[in-house]
């Protein structure tokens, strides 16, 4: 039986119309393959329990010929609190509208969190925190994920809090420097560390 997302969705890319034809039937499946994502409703599908949270909204101010133009800006991220992140951005006049297109390419963004049990203190075992440390860096904001014992929490800003909730990341602690009131620079620096667990290639004995 197809979802409601299925029945109004007509695929534009390859990829679309092998998830519409059931030849994909997961997200694992397109990460496993490398293949890039166009279309959000390809996100909607494979991950129905995906959540929206507005990380920052901005004015944004350009003067051109005609005069100062104004438009916000807001950053989206989205996740299934389950391994999976995603962070994009949109301009428009209307705070809404720019909501709703930082939702797109948030989508369009999705990556894998590889989770673990990398802290010292704990060897759990279970997937809570991040197996190893990492670092990252947006603008000038360079951030530090460090994995921490279960039970611990985020000790994070509330920014990345939200990122790494999202990202199904239950425990850890963060070190920033730089310019962290920054928002968006902050916030792609956390999307950056994370998105690194998942390209970094480790060996499987690392991860507890």
């Amino acid at each position: 039986m197809r979802s409601a997302d299925m029945e109004e969705w007509k695929p534009r890319t390859r990829l679309g119309r092998l998830i519409f034809e059931g030849e994909i039937t997961s997200i694992e499946e397109v990460f496993k393959e490398g293949l890039k994502i166009r279309e959000p409703e390809i996100v909607n599908v494979l991950l129905p329990d995906i959540q929206e949270e507005v990380i920052d909204i901005n004015l944004v101010q350009k003067q051109t010929d005609a005069g100062e133009k104004s438009r916000f800006k807001a950053i989206v991220a989205v996740g299934n609190r389950d391994g999976y992140i995603g962070l994009g951005s949109g301009k428009a006049r209307q705070v809404r509208t720019a909501i709703e297109k930082g939702a797109v390419d948030a989508r369009l963004n999705i990556t894998v969190v590889r989770r673990g049990c990398g802290s010292w203190e704990c060897g759990c075992g279970k997937p809570h925190s991040l197996p190893f440390e990492v670092r990252a860096k947006c603008g000038g904001v360079e951030i530090m994920l460090i994995p921490g014992p279960r039970g611990l929490g985020l000790v994070a800003s509330e920014a990345a809090k939200v990122i790494l909730g999202l990202a199904g990341v239950k425990d850890c602690w963060t070190r920033s420097y730089g310019a962290t009131r920054t928002v968006p620079s902050f916030a792609y620096a956390v999307f950056e560390a994370l998105q690194r667990t998942y390209r970094v290639v480790i060996p499987d004995d690392w991860v507890r």
